[in-house]
């Protein structure tokens, strides 16, 4: 039997040798032993290639303004597993994962060999501690993101109250399928009867996907651009951007994002139209006051994140083409005419040139392509460098690019960390512990 903390993670860990497989039948053999907390949880499901983070953080943080306890389910982590269970922002603490997991691994581990049991994967482990936890601290709602795709990705066994898929992009094409009609399929498989679905700002051939889909489960969709709409106003004298809302209920003017992005106010929109639907069904007050406070409190780490002011360092996990195309404009939008100095790396499954591109379209920006500890990093033996021989630099050890950097930078210079949430969160510790 498990006895510690530590041993329960590396038990969770331990599943990732089973990989990432598609489908509901093992999650729903561990729940059925559980006797299915998430049946007696109300949940918000949100599923988008990105943006889904951020949104279930903006909404989190207006519910809590109401006074409703919220159960947050996210992924990945940035510095600890405790992470991705969270209660009003709060990690689970040791004590509580290691309870739920003491419930869960004689199942895992004493199934028949031959069960659908004996290959739980890691993010189904997970799904499973996040129901039992929640159910056990009878939390008022629950907001569960995605891990990847929808229709077949372990969330999916929940009844939600709400749905809503944020962006649609090309991203995980070898599970999710290599067409944006065919991604957009699979994400919208968490469409479910009669409940109601909140689009973010994605193209017309994504949303006819989720709108067909939508009108045979009889779901009632709210669009982004039409029956929710923004203003934005730019980026707010503090850390953040400025922007206006509509929707049926009227108009919020002068709202702040916490997080830096021209797009995390398209992120927010989302969370408000959600927060807005959640305010009718709960017959709680939808005013701008607590949205206001709800957006300001909202804290996403490696988004867009100023870990130093001097020199000015900002960590952003964009991690495929479409995110990076945002931050480009973003940093194009925040900081121009400022040299960036980019430390850069990704995941080999990734389009790799293409995220190399946008981030060239930073016109100031030298790059420091790179790797870290990660089973698929990119291979730096690839000639990367032929998409812009003059601006992109290669290190074998990310902490030797981060001095190099460090060594040459003027005071008025941007060091940006960048590519895979893995990878950000493996600098953002170090920079993290010589800074405090």
């Amino acid at each position: 039997m498990i006895k510690t903390a530590q041993e329960a993670i590396e038990f969770i860990e331990g599943r990732q040798s089973f990989g990432s497989k598609p489908g509901l039948q093992r999650i729903n053999a561990l729940l059925d032993e559980i006797n299915h907390p998430e049946q007696e949880l109300s949940v918000v499901h949100i599923a988008g290639t990105n943006g889904k983070g951020s949104t279930v953080n903006f909404l989190s943080t207006m519910l809590q303004e109401t006074g409703l306890t919220i159960g947050t389910f996210t992924s990945p982590y940035i510095e600890e597993l405790n992470e991705r269970i969270a209660i009003n922002g709060k990690a689970i603490s040791d004590d509580d994962l290691l309870k739920v997991v003491q419930k869960l691994q004689p199942l895992v581990d004493e199934a028949d060999p031959d069960s659908e049991l004996s290959e739980i994967t890691e993010f189904e482990l997970l799904t499973a501690a996040a129901f039992l936890y929640f159910k056990e601290e009878a939390i008022d709602l629950m907001i569960a993101e995605v891990g990847l795709g929808g229709l077949y990705d372990s969330t999916n066994v929940v009844s939600p109250l709400l749905t809503a898929i944020t962006t649609i992009g090309m991203d995980h094409t070898e599970v999710l399928g290599n067409t944006i009609e065919e991604i957009a399929g699979q994400k919208a498989g968490i469409i479910k009867k009669g409940v109601p679905v909140v689009t973010g700002k994605m193209t017309a051939n994504a949303l006819k996907v989720i709108d067909d889909t939508a009108q045979k489960q009889q779901a009632n969709v709210s669009h982004f651009d039409k029956d929710y709409q923004i203003v934005y106003k730019g980026p707010s004298t503090s850390w953040g951007e400025q922007f206006d809302f509509y929707n049926e209920q009227g108009k919020m003017t002068k709202l702040t994002s916490s997080l830096l992005g021209k797009h995390q106010t398209e992120n927010a929109a989302v969370a408000i139209q959600l927060f807005y639907f959640v305010c009718q069904l709960r017959q709680l007050p939808f005013d701008e006051k607590t949205v206001k406070n709800g957006l300001l409190k909202a804290n996403w780490p490696a988004r867009m994140e100023c870990v130093s002011q001097e020199p000015l360092i900002i960590l952003d996990g964009a991690h495929n083409e479409q995110a990076m195309q945002r931050l480009a404009e973003n940093m194009n939008n925040e900081f121009k005419n400022r040299s960036i100095y980019v430390l850069f790396s990704a995941l080999e499954k990734k389009n790799i040139e293409g995220m190399l591109e946008q981030l060239l379209d930073i016109p100031r920006a030298e790059i420091y392509l790179t790797n870290f500890d990660h089973p698929g990093v990119l291979r730096l033996e690839k000639n990367y460098q032929i998409v812009d021989e003059e601006r992109i630099n290669i290190v074998s050890l990310w902490q030797f690019g981060l001095a190099n950097i460090l060594d040459k930078i003027s005071s008025d210079d941007i060091i940006l960390v960048t590519g895979s949430l893995y990878f950000v969160s493996e600098v953002r510790k170090l920079i993290k512990d010589l800074i405090t």
